[in-house]
C-alpha cells in the first residue's frame, strides 16, 4: 500500500516536472529584478571565536545564523541546531549551481556538544545526511511527520518525528511544537510528499523563539500567531522567490515575510534562506534590500526584523 501524500492546509498553485524544466532551460517569462541593480553578491560571513559560544547562557537565550535555514540555538543551559548544512553542496552530487556561496563561520569542530537537532524537513538543502553523521552522539534528533524511519535507518539511531501543533519535551524547561508550513517534500524524483515539513516553536526560561522553516506565505501565520503568538524572535525566510510563478507557493518574498512576521505577532525576526546557496533567479542580494524597504514602508523599527551576517551572534530578550 502506498505511503499517505501529506499535504498543505490551504489551497494553492502547483509545479510539475514539466515547469522546472521550463525553467531551467530558460524558457519565458523570465522575471526582472525587483530592485534594479541589485548586487548578484551573497550574505557576509565573518569568522565566529568558538570561545564566543562555549559558555552556554543558563538563562535567556542567543542565536548565531550559519548560513541559508542553519541555525545554532543557546539557552537555559542547552545547545540546539536547527537544519545545520556544514557540505559544500545542497544536493545529493556535487552540482556546480548548488555550491555553497560563503563559508560557515565556524567548523563543525568547533560547535559545543550539540543537545538536540532539530529539522524542518527532508529537502538537501535543510537536510545534510554529512553533516548529521559528523555530528555524532546528539542526545535527540526531531523531525517532522513520516521521517524517522528512513532517517534512523541511514544515521543508525533513533529519530523522534512531530505532527503538526504536536509539541515534545526537549529537556527540563524546554519544549518543541511543530507549527505549519506551506511547502513540498521530496528527496528523490519518486518520493513527493510522502513525508511533512514544519517550523519549530521552542519555549523555554520564559522566551519563544520560532524557525519557519520553509514556506510559501498562508494564512497559517495568522492561525500560528493565535496559538502561540507574541513570539519574541522569529527566524524568517525572505529568499528562493524567483520566478514567482513556480516558487511563490512554496517560498515567501521578504514582503510576504514581513507579513507572516506581523500575522504571528513577532517581536523581533532575523532573516533565513537567502544568500548561501543560489537556487533561484533573483539577485542574491537583493532580498535583504526588500526587507529593509518593506520594514519602512510599514513604518516598523528597523531592527525589530533584520538580515544579520553569518557568523553574527545574536542575543534574544523578551519582547
Amino acid at each position: 500500500m502506498a505511503q499517505p501524500l501529506f499535504t498543505n492546509r490551504w489551497p494553492h498553485a502547483n509545479h510539475g516536472v514539466r515547469d522546472i524544466l521550463r525553467w531551467k532551460m530558460g524558457c519565458p517569462p523570465v522575471e526582472a529584478p525587483v530592485i534594479p541593480g541589485a548586487p548578484d553578491a551573497p550574505a557576509e560571513s565573518t569568522p565566529v571565536d568558538p570561545e564566543n559560544f562555549r559558555q552556554i547562557p543558563s538563562c535567556g537565550w542567543r542565536a548565531m545564523w550559519l548560513g541559508h535555514a542553519s541555525f545554532l540555538l543557546q539557552g537555559c543551559g542547552k545547545s540546539i541546531l536547527i537544519d545545520p548544512v556544514f557540505s559544500d553542496y545542497c544536493s545529493p552530487i556535487p552540482i556546480a549551481a548548488l555550491k555553497r556561496k560563503i563559508p560557515t563561520p565556524c567548523a563543525l569542530s568547533d560547535l559545543p556538544p550539540i543537545d538536540a537537532i532539530l529539522l524542518t524537513h527532508n529537502h538537501y538543502d535543510h537536510l545534510d545526511l554529512s553533516t548529521l553523521r559528523d555530528l555524532g552522539d546528539v542526545s535527540e534528533i526531531v523531525i517532522s511527520e513520516g521521517n524517522a524511519a528512513w532517517l534512523g535507518k541511514k544515521l543508525g539511531r533513533q529519530v523522534r518525528e512531530l505532527a503538526w501543533d504536536q509539541t515534545l519535551a526537549l529537556s527540563p524547561g524546554i519544549t518543541v511544537t511543530a507549527t505549519p508550513a506551506q511547502h513540498f517534500s521530496s528527496r528523490t524524483p519518486f518520493d513527493r510528499d510522502r513525508s511533512h515539513w514544519c517550523g519549530f516553536l521552542i519555549e523555554g526560561g520564559g522566551l519563544k523563539l520560532w524557525h519557519v522553516g520553509d514556506s510559501g506565505y498562508s494564512a497559517d501565520f495568522i492561525d500560528i500567531g493565535n496559538r502561540h503568538g507574541p513570539i519574541d524572535f522569529a527566524m524568517i525566510p525572505i529568499g528562493a522567490y524567483q520566478p514567482s510563478a513556480i516558487m511563490r507557493p512554496m517560498h515567501m518574498n521578504p514582503e510576504e515575510a514581513v507579513q507572516a512576521f506581523i500575522d504571528a505577532r513577532c517581536h523581533t525576526a532575523v532573516a533565513m534562506h537567502w544568500g548561501t546557496f543560489a537556487l533561484t533567479d533573483e539577485p542574491m542580494g537583493e532580498p535583504p534590500l526588500r526587507l529593509q524597504r518593506e520594514i519602512e514602508r510599514r513604518g516598523l523599527p528597523p531592527s525589530s526584523f533584520t538580515a544579520p551576517k553569518a557568523g553574527e551572534i545574536l542575543p534574544i530578550s523578551k519582547g
